[in-house]
């Protein structure tokens, strides 16, 4: 079908139509009211003698989660499209996915409602199609997205904002356009009676649109998109938030897992570890065996208990908040995005960790969360729980002032803390505005370091230039961190894909590691080292290591100070083998035959629900002075015949290298369940020698646990155990 007829294709000509509408909305009382006057609007635009239709897309442009690229007028007939015109460095883009989500969860391209992301991007790394596939698998985004690189459809509507979604009829007609976030409900209403209007009239269709996921083409990985690390300098371990798997792992030095928490689906729920779920988390802190995390997509901040093994919540009440003052106790204090933490002390002499400083990325702003009673610089006493603004109008801006509140943020992203003089300060990675700023610790003064340029209103003075204060250029910094040792800042500069260093006393910015090529190299120099959108960095082993969370490489970094060499942090769990890099992942185990002599062993029911975490411990004895045959690994399987969505993202099969340290094997019982009644089935198989080596064996047993999936939340589910004596 051609192109219609159109009487001008910017966004301009629905404004004065659409004005009307939304005054006389306001004054609307019921929602019959509100459903009428947007049924008569639509009636008036589907009256127009000519539509204001949408250019098609231009030929040639690249297309994620779909089989081929969409053509308005030929795919889309009969549909109602939103286009969402984003960016995906820009929170109040991410801000409005959930909406986005909530809206496909309730209408279908089966309904006649179709999602499709044009991405248009603001800094050049944005335009790289393999960044925004990272960023599509990131936010899980699922419907399709079209890389208008060169910006042509958005010059062509003349959209001006960051995001902007454009609502068209099921000729390729335009109906409404909503600018910036918080429009959700708007977006439901115009969304629901457009398709009420054009169903009543014949003209939406049910065929479906050929989607094909972009993140169901990648292997797994052991870490997925890792935001931050942060070290524990008491205990040699690090902390490492492994965003794209919605967890917090702490791990040793050498990267085995001590505890992973959360994941592998994000969720909102406090507790024992088990049963606990984040929701993208970024920044994390940790002392005296206490972390805590951003959890930046659920906005809360999340205490985590290493010796109670509980998580719990500390500040944000799970939704996306819009107060800019702050002032409550921190589960009453609504905040929005909060991107990492830091701690810090109050305002006495004593190093006592007893603020926790956060980027509060979704109001632009710097806040502070007392963690004890005490005092913020300039600030009256204030009580233990208390959250509240510390620096930042809330303006989108790269503002400096003397006067804190006055200044301004463009999403601040990294914090580091130096507390010791003459720095006393913040450093604070302003990502929008691709600079370094910092924060008195004595005043509250806000100051630049590096990057930007002087006009605080130009967020586009970004590049990627070593040299001295305003001549360095950045390219949308992620994170920093304070390097005691030799009183310099480190930066992860993250779109330029390079690590910085700053000199504060002389504000001079260097490249210290990274090409700026993304192609994965993992071990090198720092001149020849590669990086892929790092997100954060932290320093260890008393300034010789700096840890890096190579985001889109999903990897941790180690880059030696001293001898100028990087590294891939090795993760792995201590019952399986060394998984080391991103896709480098243990060939999967074919489950071998059981032999008909193998023992079937039907467990009692259980009943779970959704989001828990079932346990099944392996208890198996082996005859007395028997040992497991060294080089035929034993190991175990996990199967759900006929219910395999149960194993999705779980881990199906691993290996028992020492019966007097058996492992424990965990299943997630997913969000979405497709059935209420299962059975999942453990295959264990083990391969054994007698005392004296004259005879090997293997032995085969089958465990069948049926479960029973509710609606109750049925607390702690105490662990399977598998018990059973082999050869006996």
């Amino acid at each position: 079908m051609a192109a219609p007829g159109s009487r001008g294709r910017s966004l301009s000509g629905l404004l004065p139509a659409q004005t009307s509408l939304e005054y006389a909305l306001l004054d609307a009382v019921t929602q019959q009211e509100k459903d009428s006057l947007v049924y008569q609007y639509l009636q008036k635009v589907d009256g127009w003698e000519q539509d204001l239709s949408v250019p098609e897309f231009p030929e040639g442009l690249e297309w994620l989660n779909t089989e081929e690229p969409i053509s308005v007028y030929k795919d889309l007939c009969g549909k109602i499209v939103i286009l969402d015109f984003f960016t995906y460095c820009c929170i109040n883009c991410i801000h409005l996915l959930p909406d986005l989500h909530a809206l496909e969860h309730t209408y279908s391209d089966k309904d006649g409602l179709l999602i499709i992301g044009v991405h248009s991007a603001k800094f050049p790394n944005e335009k790289v199609l393999d960044n925004i596939k990272s960023a599509v698998l990131r936010y899980n985004i699922t419907h399709p997205v079209v890389n208008d690189a060169d910006a042509s459809l958005w010059q062509e509507l003349e959209v001006s904002c960051w995001p902007t979604l454009v609502i068209l009829g099921p000729r390729g007609n335009m109906l409404f356009s909503l600018i910036g976030e918080g429009h959700k409900d708007k977006l439901f209403l115009y969304t629901s009676i457009a398709l009420k209007y054009y169903k009543d009239r014949g003209q939406i269709r049910d065929d479906k649109i050929g989607i094909k996921l972009y993140k169901d083409s990648l292997p797994p990985s052991p870490l997925l998109f890792p935001g931050k690390v942060t070290v524990d300098q008491v205990t040699n371990r690090l902390v490492i938030a492994d965003t794209g798997h919605h967890r917090i792992l702490v791990v040793w030095k050498n990267g085995q897992i001590q505890y992973s928490i959360g994941g592998p689906n994000p969720g909102r729920k406090d507790g024992i570890f088990s049963e606990s779920t984040f929701n993208s988390p970024q920044g994390v802190a940790i002392m005296n065996n206490i972390i805590y995390v951003a959890d930046t997509e659920n906005h809360l901040i999340r205490k985590i208990d290493l010796e109670a093994e509980r998580v719990s919540t500390v500040a944000g009440i799970g939704i996306q908040g819009t107060d800019k003052e702050g002032g409550a106790k921190g589960e009453q204090q609504p905040i929005s995005s909060p991107w990492d933490v830091v701690f810090g002390t109050s305002g006495s002499e004593v190093q006592r960790g007893d603020i926790l400083w956060i980027a509060m990325a979704g109001t632009h702003q710097i806040w502070a969360l007392l963690l004890d009673s005490g005092k913020l610089p300039k600030k009256n006493e204030l009580t233990k729980g208390t959250c509240l603004r510390f620096a930042g109008s809330g303006n989108e801006e790269n503002r400096n002032n003397a006067y804190p509140h006055k200044a301004g943020f463009a999403q601040p992203s990294g914090l580091s803390l130096a507390s010791e003089d003459p720095w006393s300060c913040l450093f604070v990675a302003d990502s929008e505005s691709s600079t370094v700023r910092t924060v008195s610790l004595k005043d509250g003064a806000v100051k630049h370091l590096v990057g930007g340029e002087r006009d605080p209103m130009n967020l586009f003075a970004f590049g990627d230039v070593d040299g001295v204060g305003i001549n360095a250029k950045l390219q949308h910094p992620l994170g920093v961190t304070w390097d005691k040792k030799r009183n310099l800042l480190y930066v992860a500069d993250s779109y330029n894909h390079k690590i910085k260093v700053v000199d504060p006393k002389t504000k001079n910015c260097t490249t210290l590691a990274g090409t700026g090529d993304t192609n994965n190299v993992t071990s090198s120099s720092f001149t020849e080292s590669t990086f892929n959108e790092p997100g954060g960095l932290c320093i260890g082993e008393n300034g010789q290591l700096l840890y890096v969370a190579d985001t889109n490489n999903h990897q941790i970094k180690i880059m030696d100070l001293e001898t100028k060499m990087v590294s891939v942090l090795p993760i792995f769990r201590s019952e399986n083998a060394v998984v080391d890099g991103p896709f480098l992942v243990e060939k999967q185990k074919t489950l071998p035959k059981l032999p008909k002599s193998a023992p079937s062993i039907r467990l009692s029911p259980v009943a779970v629900c959704a989001g828990q975490t079932l346990q099944f411990q392996l208890r198996l004895d082996l005859p007395s002075g028997s040992k497991l045959t060294e080089g035929v690994p034993s190991c175990w399987f996990l199967r759900a015949e006929g219910n395999e969505w149960l194993l999705q993202g779980q881990m199906p099969s691993g290996d028992i290298e020492n019966i007097s340290s058996q492992p424990t094997i965990s299943l997630q019982i997913p969000d979405d369940c497709l059935s209420l009644e299962a059975i999942v089935s453990v295959s264990v198989f083990l391969y054994y020698c007698s005392a004296d080596s004259s005879a090997c064996m293997m032995k085969a047993i089958l465990f069948s646990q049926p479960l029973q999936i509710t609606d109750t939340q049925q607390g702690c589910i105490a662990p399977v155990e598998l018990r059973v004596g082999v050869g006996k």
